[in-house]
């Protein structure tokens, strides 16, 4: 069963644990009253973007509190804008409020939760979200992605968090790079970490018909993932789970790519 949730708006306290007030304060002044402005390359604000961007930010809070107050077993967050570019005082890549950043600081906060894990999927590194928990061990973060490409960061990594897993894929690589890629470095890693709950960061734009890249993922490597998260989850963390929609820009393949990472989650619950 499908429970669908209004996403409501993030708090500035929320925000706060995770971005300066310096540069939430600059959106804000920055809002046009029509048309756009350049926040960053490819980067645009309009007049309706942040409060857009502060009703995602407040679905993955939503999840969470659900998700921790046993109201659903986990949630998927169909949002936009994406956030896993947002870095504490800039945005990037399409991104304003790291989304899943957020929620895993809401998680640590409110619910006194001293592990959790972001599994990030999409096709380009999560700049920001490594740069938010670059030293912060309470957080572990597994991310693929093809490499080199925008950001062209992830390698090396330079923080002191022991709980970073970057690991690159290369143009052309697919099912197979991938699976053994989370295998060897991330199931075995997981599992001993012991997160209390875990994130997706769900980009789908490494579907090997998203116009963006050139990994070819396929809709059963993202139920074959969801699936292998989930039963770490289901050994460790409750099985919690809260993902949260990054990127994904071909229709077709988001629409096929979202609906197999679902289905496996709403077999673990009644609710979503």
């Amino acid at each position: 069963m499908l429970q669908k949730i209004e996403a409501p708006e993030v708090t500035d306290i929320q925000l706060s644990r995770v971005h300066t007030r310096k540069y939430l304060n600059s959106l804000e002044n920055q809002i046009p009253s029509n048309g756009t402005v350049k926040i960053e390359e490819d980067t645009y604000l309009s007049r309706d973007t942040l409060a857009a961007a502060r009703h995602a930010a407040g679905a993955a809070i939503k999840a969470v509190d659900m998700v921790m107050k046993k109201q659903a077993k986990n949630a998927f967050c169909a949002i936009r804008p994406p956030g896993h570019h947002a870095h504490a005082d800039k945005a990037a890549g399409f991104c304003f409020i790291n989304n899943v950043a957020v929620a895993a600081m809401h998680a640590i906060a409110e619910y006194r939760l001293q592990r959790v894990a972001i599994v990030d999927f999409d096709l380009h590194h999560g700049d920001g979200t490594e740069d938010i928990f670059r030293d912060d061990p309470r957080v572990m973060l597994l991310s693929s992605f093809e490499h080199p490409l925008y950001p062209f960061s992830g390698v090396p990594f330079t923080g002191s968090n022991p709980n970073v897993i970057n690991s690159p894929l290369k143009a052309g690589d697919g099912s197979n790079e991938f699976r053994d890629v989370v295998r060897a470095q991330w199931l075995p890693r997981l599992a001993s970490f012991r997160p209390q709950m875990i994130f997706f960061a769900a980009g789908f734009d490494a579907h090997r018909n998203d116009d963006l890249g050139h990994l070819n993922l396929t809709e059963a490597d993202y139920e074959w993932i969801t699936k292998k998260i989930m039963l770490i989850a289901n050994r460790h963390s409750q099985g919690r789970i809260v993902s949260v929609l990054e990127g994904g820009y071909k229709l077709t393949s988001l629409a096929k790519s979202a609906k197999a990472h679902i289905a496996c989650l709403v077999k673990a619950s009644p609710f979503i």
